[in-house]
């Protein structure tokens, strides 16, 4: 799980260079596999939490989490949050993701540098992510 190096990542950082380390790996979002892109972005995709259009699809393969998101590319900030929790618990265990806090803001630091808009999209996301978990 690469979540703890994007912790200690993230520690090592003032709060100006969080923000833009944020922007920086927000390029980093894995591409939504092409089965998912050639239907339109289901409703029940979409975490109502966020105000920018945050679509997530949660899987367990071979008992290991994948996570596939679709976040705009004009909302880089909520792009780099999105791409720490995919990058950051891919291949972790149903276990190991639903062991990590709904808020995870605070284990990264981002608490305040973050807006409360974006604060809510972020534990929206998570919740998401362990209530799909839950239903596996």
């Amino acid at each position: 799980m690469q979540l703890d190096s994007y912790i200690a990542e993230l520690a090592e950082l003032d709060d100006a260079e969080k923000l833009e380390w944020l922007i920086e790996v927000s390029d980093e979002l894995p591409f939504v596999s092409a089965a998912r892109l050639a239907e339109p972005l289901p409703a029940e995709c979409r975490v109502p939490e966020c105000q920018t259009a945050v679509h997530l699809w949660v899987d367990v393969v071979d008992g290991r989490v994948h996570i596939e998101a679709d976040v705009p590319r004009n909302a880089p900030t909520v792009r780099g949050l999105v791409t720490v929790v995919v990058r950051g618990l891919e291949g972790a265990t149903v276990p190991e993701v639903l062991a990590i806090p709904d808020d995870l803001l605070p284990k990264l630091g981002l608490t305040k540098v973050l807006g409360m808009q974006r604060q809510q999209g972020l534990r929206g996301v998570m919740t998401r992510i362990k209530r799909e978990l839950r239903g596996t």
